[in-house]
């Protein structure tokens, strides 16, 4: 969590027509605290700190109008009153702070499934792919910050750059409940001037050295000789200061395990046996699939289908496809078939589920025919009008004049 206060606060206000930055940072702001506010909306606006009201106990969190006075996460809370006095102290609810970072990472999922958490309230985002379809990263992380606050309630804010190390920083200058985009043209010029504490890796040991050798801002250890930082921090930190002081970053996101699929279920309010209903439902959960690795400028090279019978036994099943896939209906005829392979007999069902897994990046197809021609271009068109007007405008005609029964869950594994 950021120990600023909110002064020299930085934001992009215009919108802005760059397409460089598209690599976002998102950080939930004064995460811990704010959900707390949740519960006392009463105490919005003043200073608030988490924790125990303990004279052995230290700070878990506190509202901007408490770091304010100097408070700080990790401090002593003896301290943090001294430097307070008037602050009120709310006892921590971990569990709220789990439920709702789940929230958050799974809106992050729907705008991409290149999702990098760093922490419960910060993740890296790569939105490349998505551009397509819902614009600019200025746009995208407008929305974004929008729709994090319609859901929970709780405000973020997002940097946007063209290295992970930027946007960060970018996102520790938009707080509290900003948004700075920095196009890669203009990188140096954001990055040179800020303090040389801004560096990754440099705390109060290595700022020292730096400061020994005249060294206060980004810009001057941008342009002092590497050999001095070479004997001032060794040669590996001398080369990845140096390196971040240019603005150069090669990290890209990175996935975890369960970050490298795409998927959605249903849980049934009663079991079903009907096999035409189940189909249909596969039809919309595939829909559903598509229709985001479409978004997130992805494609998925197997099909996996998860069915859960009333008695809690669960199975699944998947197939690889020969080229990789973003449409609905390609998906769909996969699920179908290994459902239509594995119902067991008319089991009675009380989940299904379909995901699309080994994403890659989109291509074009390079035959000299493409099958799926006419079906890319009608689910291209569904995607243009749900982005005008909204996700589920326009179904297939399958779906169309049923009555919802089921609980439907998505999200990234």
């Amino acid at each position: 969590m950021s120990k600023q206060d909110g002064s020299g606060r930085q934001v992009t206000v215009d919108p802005s027509d760059d397409l460089t930055a598209t690599i976002l940072h998102v950080d939930m702001d004064a995460f811990f605290a704010s959900v707390e506010l949740l519960e006392h909306p009463e105490l919005v606006g003043k200073p608030v700190i988490v924790g125990h009201r303990s004279s052995r106990s230290v700070v878990t969190a506190a509202t901007y109008e408490a770091r304010k006075y100097g408070v700080n996460s990790a401090m002593p809370m003896s301290i943090a009153l001294r430097r307070c006095p008037q602050a009120i102290v709310l006892e921590p609810h971990f569990e709220r702070y789990t439920h709702f970072s789940k929230r958050v990472m799974g809106l992050l999922g729907e705008v991409t499934p290149l999702v990098e958490p760093l922490s419960i309230d910060e993740a890296f985002l790569d939105v490349a792919g998505a551009r397509r379809l819902l614009g600019t990263p200025w746009q995208i992380g407008t929305r974004l910050r929008e729709r994090v606050f319609a859901d929970t309630g709780l405000h973020c804010s997002v940097g946007a750059a063209s290295t992970k190390f930027v946007a960060k920083l970018a996102s520790s200058r938009a707080k509290p409940d900003g948004l700075l985009v920095v196009p890669r043209a203009e990188t140096l010029a954001f990055l040179h001037p800020q303090p040389v504490t801004a560096l990754w890796g440099v705390g109060g040991k290595s700022e020292e050295q730096l400061q020994r050798l005249g060294l206060r801002t980004v810009g001057d250890v941008a342009h002092v000789p590497i050999d001095a930082l070479r004997r001032a921090l060794g040669p590996a930190n001398a080369a990845r200061l140096h390196e971040l002081a240019w603005g150069r970053d090669a990290r890209v996101i990175e996935l975890g395990r369960d970050e490298k699929s795409v998927g959605h279920e249903t849980t049934f309010e009663t079991d079903v046996t009907d096999a035409v209903v189940l189909h249909r439902e596969l039809l919309r959960l595939s829909d559903a699939v598509g229709a985001r690795l479409r978004r997130a400028g992805v494609q998925a090279r197997t099909v996996s289908l998860k069915l859960r019978f009333e008695d809690f036994t669960t199975i699944s099943r998947s197939r690889t496809l020969g080229e990789p896939t973003d449409l609905g209906k390609r998906i769909y005829e996969e699920a179908r078939a290994l459902y239509d392979a594995a119902s067991q007999g008319g089991r009675a069902v009380r989940l299904i589920g379909v995901r699309g897994e080994g994403l890659s990046g989109a291509v074009a197809s390079l035959g000299l025919w493409d099958d799926d021609e006419q079906w890319r271009e009608v689910e291209g068109a569904v995607d243009a009008i749900g982005s005008r007007f909204g996700a589920g405008i326009v179904r297939p005609a399958a779906l169309l004049g049923e009555t919802p029964r089921r609980r439907i869950s998505g999200g990234d594994d």
